[in-house]
């Protein structure tokens, strides 16, 4: 009780492990939560003609997507694209109309791209080749009407041998929110590390830890008398983050059995490792430093503040060996997913794993710990 009331009184604590993941929360979900976002079609028509327009209509009309008129010409344009600061351009060429309706002339689009911008550029290039693929339907049609077929011939003819049916069943839904509340609780329960590490060194610096000896307390039940405080607090902070995205941002948190159990095998993992760092780091600004780069790393590598899947496959392939990517990809799986407890056993073998392990470390490191305290 002495160490939870310690926890409780100092504020700086609430900032930490409360009040900072809420703001995050809610600075991220109010820029992304219900962001309009489309990607820009930057573009030069040299023909100017009906048929130039029109295939450029096709385009604005396809939600997600925003053409922009260049004012430059072309060699300005392209400049541009070299010095970053355009990742595409679309250039309809002269006799463009001319060429389309004659159809002898085969018509050649320029679209020029930035390779560095390759996952803003593949959209429009998708969009670009699928109209390129109308036209050529439209041509082969006429060509086919010509011949005396009639429009259900035609149509027969042209249907495709193979189709794709696209099914969504996996997800309930996916969002910024659901991305975010789940990201930012996992990011900092491991500030909690800060937290036990300030608080052995303020029990080495008071001589507490140097009396030790002289009493016939265990050093196993000291460890566990500071390490319980620590797991309360954890529990309380993803208590009150996952409940602040539920009120505020009507977030589904799922089969709430799950959840509660992922919770308590995130809390272990975080408050085991944080009394590993506490009694293995030299000093509270070594810890401090470690912690930040245990947590801000940890987060970047298990996908806490985008889509694990954008990663590059280097980063993926390091970030399944983060307890924050089992944590975060269960409590999804949970919440838009319906997966249930036997769904996610994997993650949460793994985030005991971690907790035991630094629980078996803090207790060789003590000895050690005590030896320092005394001299």
């Amino acid at each position: 009780m002495k160490e939870l009331k310690m926890i409780v009184r100092e504020k700086g604590n609430f900032f930490f492990l409360i009040g900072m993941p809420i703001l995050f929360i809610v600075l991220f979900g109010s820029i992304f939560g219900n962001a309009n976002t489309s990607i820009t079609v930057q573009y030069i028509d040299q023909d100017e003609s009906v048929v130039s327009q029109d295939f450029l209509s096709q385009i604005d009309k396809i939600s997600g997507f925003e053409l922009v008129n260049s004012d430059s010409n072309e060699k300005d344009q392209i400049e541009q694209l070299r010095d970053g600061k355009i990742s595409s351009l679309l250039v309809i060429p002269e006799n463009f109309e001319k060429n389309m309706t004659s159809g002898s002339t085969p018509t050649t689009l320029q679209f020029y791209r930035d390779p560095t911008a390759i996952q803003v550029v593949a959209p429009i290039q998708a969009v670009l080749e699928n109209i390129t693929n109308r036209y050529g339907e439209h041509k082969v049609t006429e060509a086919l009407k010509t011949l005396g077929l009639n429009s259900s011939e035609v149509d027969n003819i042209l249907l495709p041998p193979l189709t794709i049916e696209v099914i969504d069943k996996s997800a309930k839904h996916t969002d910024a929110i659901s991305q975010y509340v789940p990201g930012y609780t996992v990011m900092f329960v491991f500030f909690i590390m800060i937290t036990m590490v300030r608080r052995f060194f303020q029990e080495k610096q008071s001589g507490m830890v140097a009396r030790l000896r002289t009493t016939p307390l265990k050093p196993i039940v000291y460890l566990i008398g500071m390490w319980i405080p620590a797991l309360i607090s954890v529990l309380i902070q993803c208590t009150v983050l996952l409940g602040f995205g539920h009120l505020v941002y009507d977030l589904d948190l799922g089969n709430m059995g799950a959840i509660s159990i992922i919770v308590l095998c995130l809390s272990i993992c975080g408050t085991g490792l944080g009394l590993a760092m506490a009694v293995c780091v030299s000093g509270e600004n070594q810890g401090l430093a470690l912690t930040q780069v245990f947590a801000l790393g940890g987060a970047v590598l298990a996908g806490l503040w985008f889509p694990f899947e954008l990663l590059p496959s280097f980063a993926q392939t390091i970030g399944h060996f983060t307890p924050q990517y089992w944590a975060q990809t269960g409590l999804q799986d949970v919440m838009v997913r319906d997966a249930q407890v036997s769904d996610v056993w994997q993650g949460l073998l793994v985030l005991l794993g971690y907790g035991i392990l630094g629980i078996l470390i803090a207790l060789v490191r003590f000895k050690y710990f005590i030896k320092a305290a005394i001299n």
